[in-house]
């Protein structure tokens, strides 16, 4: 019984770095797939990959205070209603559709997405949080930091039908990405919530890396 107990306080004293190489090995596999004969299998698990890394991302977390969860909740509803905006007006970012390989939809946009901009809140702004400055500035980086990403994403997005344009990217997706991730970043600062976090920052580097690879293969 004591090593049992022995080997779980261990398990917990490693547990940003068990959580950090179960995001190494999906991401891994998920570039050795999309780059492989297999791709068209793996598309439709996008929506697996990124719930395991949303789960992984909130055991790592430090704070599971009623004020995250209304975070969450807020993060999420912020970034479907602009999603919802964007596919049924137009506005926001421009004409498109989601595809196939997202998951469950809810009037168009896949539930996904709106965890999506949560989970990408969080890991910016733990980078954002390693600035002593005031957490507006640091609400400003994580957009930008955000920003970065979804450059990198859009190419893929379009050859993996996750979503399609009606003509070529438009500079209004990138200020309306910006606005709604600016929005949202607020939000999480304003109520205290940025943390420094292992396992945030290197999931953040892992989708870096995972969608700058797939843009040269691809």
């Amino acid at each position: 019984m004591m090593k049992e107990k022995i080997s779980f306080q261990e398990l917990l004293k490693h547990k940003s770095l068990i959580l950090i190489l179960v995001l190494v090995i999906f991401y891994l596999v998920g570039i050795i797939g999309l780059t492989s004969s297999w791709r068209e299998d793996f598309l439709p698990l996008s929506f697996m990959n990124l719930m395991i890394s949303f789960i992984v991302l909130l055991l790592a977390l430090k704070n599971h205070s009623l004020r995250f969860y209304t975070f969450v909740f807020a993060g999420f509803s912020i970034g479907m209603i602009a999603e919802w905006i964007g596919v049924h007006t137009g506005l926001l970012f421009g004409n498109y559709v989601y595809g196939n390989n997202l998951g469950p939809l809810w009037y168009g946009v896949p539930l996904i997405i709106g965890v999506n901009w949560v989970m990408l809140t969080i890991i910016s702004g733990s980078i954002a949080e390693i600035f002593s400055i005031h957490w507006f500035f640091k609400a400003v980086i994580g957009t930008f930091l955000m920003l970065l990403l979804d450059l990198l994403i859009e190419p893929i997005a379009i050859q993996s039908d996750y979503w399609v344009w009606s003509g070529d990217i438009p500079f209004s997706n990138f200020v309306g990405w910006f606005l709604i991730a600016f929005v949202i970043q607020l939000v999480y600062f304003s109520m205290r919530l940025g943390e420094q976090n292992k396992v945030a920052t290197v999931l953040y580097f892992l989708q870096i890396v995972f969608f700058l690879i797939l843009n040269i293969v691809l």
